[in-house]
């Protein structure tokens, strides 16, 4: 996703952020299958979402737009904290120049563009034509040419990349299909992934549940809490282990920052 004082309050406002808050309700719409995600279609829906209203509502987020409110600044903020530390730990090891990057998911750029800024070869994108192509114009007024941005599903991702990213995208994949997904970001890097989900812990789950008390007319997509242990798991099955990991938590948002290296 200081403003509330109380757990039920935060995820009541909490919900009505789709995109990066781990609280989001249940949409009823016919099943339909998908390869990586459930018998419900999660992917129309988001895709849809953030063709539409989701991406006004989010363009503004991840901008210096004044035309946010109180929870919007908090999400804002928390996000921004999350990019920070994997740019900290990618200055840290001061390699990135010339590397190949991957950033699945990413939204309008904010980490594909101080990536390509840090000197790396960056392809990213998004399930969104609007998300993407806000990125890539984002990219070109910033004079980047080493970054590419294009449309894509993130299991029609293909290729091979030093490293694969995927922040905050997590949260509309299916807890049963959440395996599959870090073992496919796995197979598109040689040597490290980095990973950030919304954590289900017993505390995280309970304010889920809350939240879902409270039905609103902005919740359009559903929104999937994540064991730690799971993602863990496959990313030990896929040959990768965690070299350093982070939590971020603010009022509305809470994500689980884990970067793995190829072993």
């Amino acid at each position: 996703m200081k403003i509330l004082s109380t757990a039920a309050a935060v995820l009541i406002a909490a919900t009505q952020a789709p995109k990066v808050v781990a609280f989001a309700p249940t949409s009823h719409h016919s099943p339909i299958t998908t390869s990586l995600f459930s018998t419900v279609d999660d992917k129309t829906e988001v895709r849809e979402y953030f063709n539409n209203e989701g991406f006004n509502r989010w363009n503004k987020i991840y901008s210096d737009s004044d035309e946010v409110n109180k929870v919007q600044l908090d999400i804002r903020d928390g996000h921004a904290q999350t990019i920070q530390k994997i740019l900290n730990w990618v200055e840290a090891d001061g390699d990135i120049a010339g590397k190949t990057i991957c950033d699945c998911g990413c939204g309008v750029g904010s980490l594909a563009i101080p990536l390509a800024q840090m000197g790396a070869k960056v392809s990213a994108s998004d399930i969104s034509d609007a998300m993407s192509n806000e990125a890539a114009a984002r990219a070109k007024a910033l004079g980047i040419k080493n970054a590419k941005f294009y449309t894509s599903d993130l299991e029609s991702v293909t290729g091979k990349y030093n490293t694969v990213t995927c922040v905050d995208v997590a949260i509309h994949y299916p807890t049963e299909k959440m395996a599959e997904m870090v073992e496919h970001l796995c197979s598109l890097a040689d040597d490290r992934v980095l990973i950030s989900f919304a954590p289900k812990t017993w505390y995280y789950d309970l304010l889920k549940k809350i939240g879902e008390l409270f039905p609103g007319p902005s919740k359009t997509t559903r929104a999937y809490l994540h064991e730690e242990s799971v993602v863990r798991d496959a990313l030990e099955r896929s040959g990768f282990k965690v070299a350093r990991e982070e939590m971020t938590g603010t009022s509305f948002y809470f994500s689980r920052l884990l970067e793995a290296k190829r072993v």
